[in-house]
């Protein structure tokens, strides 16, 4: 959401009203999240200047550990430089640090293709806008689910039910300290990330939504407590003893 949210900023600086708008003090300070939505909050430090040059070589643009060539326009001014430099920072202050985590294993790989492509310069801002709204249509649409084996068979669905809330097993990457709570596109990826898990006995899919609309999953290692809740379901492990009791 951080990064999405970020490269849609991004794209609007390079395609603002006035030229392309570089921030010269890229921080993560400057950043806040505001109803899902990240802003800047200084401004003070923004430029539409780009970088004048005679020839090709003016045209460096260098980073602490990367330097990139780029090309002197006609005009007299190194082409994109405002936008790329935005996007190489977004890619060293946010990119590396929160794309490799917590995605499901099989957007991984074009999360993957999106670090390496933005930590070479090879994508664009437009490109990486692309490439971001790619993986959020197949993250909310589950796509990704596609060929995986059916796995919400091996579990007895008691209706009308639901676990007692309380301190569970953890897992990464919860959205609860107190146990494990993941979002899921279905109940049937919620069976396949139990059985994954050798604590895992049953589960429940929550009325709670993330932004994209993904209900969340509590996964339990007991049945200890089920209290009535008309418009719960609790999936249990037919393999579980407690799925054998009943």
């Amino acid at each position: 959401q951080i990064c999405l949210s970020l490269v849609k900023l991004l794209f609007y600086l390079a395609h603002s009203p006035l030229g392309s708008i570089v921030l010269l003090d890229f921080q993560p300070r400057q950043f806040v999240m505001v109803e899902g939505n990240l802003k800047v909050t200084d401004m003070d430090d923004a430029s539409t200047e780009e970088l004048s040059c005679k020839e090709d070589n003016d045209c460096t643009l260098d980073f602490p550990t990367k330097s990139f060539p780029l090309k002197c326009s006609a005009v007299g001014k190194c082409e994109g430089i405002n936008e790329k430099k935005n996007l190489f920072n977004a890619y060293r202050y946010f990119f590396t640090y929160l794309l490799p985590h917590s995605a499901p294993p099989a957007l991984r790989p074009f999360l993957s293709d999106i670090l390496n492509a933005t930590g070479d310069l090879r994508y664009g801002i437009n490109e990486t806008v692309q490439a971001f709204e790619k993986v959020l249509h197949l993250y909310t649409s589950g796509l990704y689910l596609q060929k995986r084996p059916l796995l919400l068979k091996d579990y007895i669905s008691l209706k009308g039910f639901r676990i007692v809330e309380g301190e569970d097993y953890k897992c990464w990457p919860s959205y609860s300290h107190l146990g494990c709570l993941l979002s899921v596109h279905s109940a049937e990826e919620a069976a396949a990330i139990c059985n994954a898990q050798s604590q895992c006995q049953s589960f429940i899919i929550t009325q709670q939504r993330t932004w994209t609309g993904r209900p969340l999953a509590s996964f339990q290692s007991s049945l200890t407590d089920l209290i009535p809740d008309a418009n719960a379901v609790v999936y249990i492990k037919r393999s579980s003893s407690s799925g054998e009791r009943l």
